[in-house]
């Protein structure tokens, strides 16, 4: 795999700068953001990304519902989707269990390592580190 697009989608700015500051330094991946679900679904629209972390809830449109609208659209629906989450109880689970939600990355979540997990959930290569 070429250097990978990913799309963060989350509210909050910090969490959105850290994410992107990390995939890109650590991992050298392409980073694109969103802090809304409209926006979200506009720029992976435009750009197709090879992947979304995208934030369970956020104010207006949540997560779920976003994923809905990606999950709609032809254009989109074959991205794969991770939800940012600090939710991860069993009972939170069932709210996408069954959806094509490919995984779940919990907040808080380690910076460092934030590139091997999603390569992990998504079965993509890992990168050697020196």
């Amino acid at each position: 795999m070429s250097v990978p697009t990913v799309l963060v989608v989350d509210d909050n700015d910090d969490i959105r700068e850290l994410a992107q500051l990390c995939l890109e330094t650590v991992d050298g991946w392409t980073v694109l953001t969103a802090g809304s679900g409209p926006d979200a679904i506009e720029v992976a629209r435009e750009h197709k990304p090879d992947a979304v972390l995208l934030d369970m809830m956020m104010p207006g449109m949540d997560g779920l519902t976003t994923f809905e609208h990606l999950q709609s659209d032809d254009s989109t629906r074959d991205i794969p989707v991770l939800l940012f989450t600090a939710k991860l109880q069993a009972r939170d689970r069932q709210v996408w269990e069954g959806t094509a939600i490919r995984g779940t990355i919990a907040k808080p979540f380690d910076p460092m390592t934030l590139g091997d997990q999603v390569s992990r959930t998504l079965k993509w290569p890992t990168r050697e580190r020196a």
